[in-house]
């Protein structure tokens, strides 16, 4: 949340150099304050799970949240129990005629499939274009953001020789931008994907602009130039034991999985993974729901234009 100072005070002008959100006087006191609106496409196959890495970081702020979890119409959950589904889950058609602060999309472990061939694409296609005029911001999540970079600006994904598996350093961009506010110069996200993109075709698209990058594995964090999209191409909201449990799953499925790097104290599987991204992945959900949605959305959300 801002800090509220008088217009005059010489904090103000040090503070806004060091990219500390402040706001005048004037404007707080023209603030109006309502719960936002934030729905979550959950794609991914454990959605317990899931859903409760992402309310767990929306959580971290002192603002009202109302929370809509949606699942798709097109393709029937499989490792949810139906019960639970029915008890907290909607669809699309039921929201569509609704606007919304902000809107989550999820990964999916569909990174090997080309896009066009995942059997839900035409209404996930459907619900990124009714996003542009219903949705203020929308965060677009490892599948979810590839996804998201393929429809709206054509930047098609490529398969990896081999499983992106772990949790690596990544190097902040353009710590000026608000959504990094806050960020160390390199910091630790975790990712477990098949498929990449190249951190060149971020940069050459003229709408966004890239925010962190590793080495290693390419880019992690990018936006619109407008703020309004929003693409994480890991998986900061995985708990400590997430990667761990991909790693046990892979070896049941007979797969020979590579021991996720930079994870296990000597790359050691028996020892316990200790989670050191974190605090990192708070910042990103709180710096998201302040600046791309709090700050920004209309009161009003039929003025979403």
């Amino acid at each position: 949340m801002p800090i509220k100072i008088p217009n005059s005070l010489p904090a103000a002008e040090i503070l806004e150099k060091e990219n500390i959100f402040t706001m005048e006087s004037f404007r707080a006191e023209k603030q109006d304050i309502r719960p936002l609106k934030i729905a979550i496409l959950n794609l991914m196959p454990t959605k317990i799970v899931t859903e409760t890495q992402l309310l767990r970081l929306l959580s971290n702020t002192p603002l009202q949240i109302d929370i809509t979890l949606l699942t798709t119409s097109s393709y029937a959950a499989k490792n949810t129990p139906a019960e639970h589904l029915t008890a907290f889950y909607t669809t699309f058609d039921k929201i569509k005629d609704s606007k919304f602060d902000g809107f989550i999309i999820t990964g999916a472990p569909l990174e090997s499939m080309e896009f066009e061939s995942v059997s839900y694409w035409e209404e996930l296609c459907e619900i990124m274009e009714w996003t542009k005029h219903n949705v203020y911001s929308t965060l677009y999540i490892c599948w979810g953001a590839f996804a998201g970079l393929h429809y709206k600006y054509g930047i098609d994904k490529h398969i990896l020789p081999k499983k992106v598996s772990g949790v690596f350093k990544h190097d902040t961009l353009v710590p000026s931008h608000p959504l990094v506010r806050g960020f160390d110069e390199r910091f630790y996200a975790p990712h477990s994907r098949y498929s990449g993109i190249y951190s060149q075709e971020i940069e050459n698209c003229p709408q966004l602009v890239l925010l962190a990058n590793s080495e290693e594995v390419g880019p992690y964090l990018a936006a619109s130039k407008d703020g309004r999209s929003i693409f994480v191409l890991g998986h900061g909201e995985y708990d400590a034991e997430t990667l761990k449990n991909e790693y046990l799953r892979d070896i049941d499925r007979g797969l020979n999985p590579e021991i996720p790097k930079n994870y296990f104290d000597n790359d050691d599987p028996s020892l316990q993974p200790v989670s050191k991204w974190r605090s990192h992945a708070h910042l990103l959900f709180s710096n998201w729901l302040n600046y791309f949605v709090y700050q920004n959305t209309p009161y009003n959300l039929e003025d979403i234009l």
